[in-house]
């Protein structure tokens, strides 16, 4: 069994871009501490499933799972790669978090 993804909704409009931020600066140091690894990366999903406003959720690799906590994710199954973008962590990450392009 695989080490579990986290997931935290960070709401929408000024609630997801100052939470994206909230991560990204929690992220940072701790990405460092750790030496940088490809596997630890943040990233976000926007979503708007018919509604006015998207929401935006942060996936947290199970690597970024001390971050996770600190922001207090909860566990959840791997996101598929679609409509993913990369919110902190090395750009090469990509292969290397998802190997099968999923």
């Amino acid at each position: 069994m695989s080490a579990p993804w986290f997931s935290k909704p960070l709401g929408d409009g000024v609630w997801a871009y100052s939470l994206s931020n909230q991560a990204r600066d929690a992220f940072e140091p701790l990405f460092v501490l750790a030496g940088r690894p490809l596997e630890m990366a943040v990233f976000t999903r926007h979503q708007s499933a018919g509604r006015l406003h998207c929401e935006v959720t942060a996936y947290f690799s199970p690597a970024a799972a001390t971050v996770a906590h600190v922001l207090d994710a909860r566990p959840c199954g791997a996101p598929s790669r679609g409509n993913l973008d990369l919110l902190a962590g090395d750009p090469a990450c990509w292969p290397v978090i998802f190997p099968d392009g999923e």
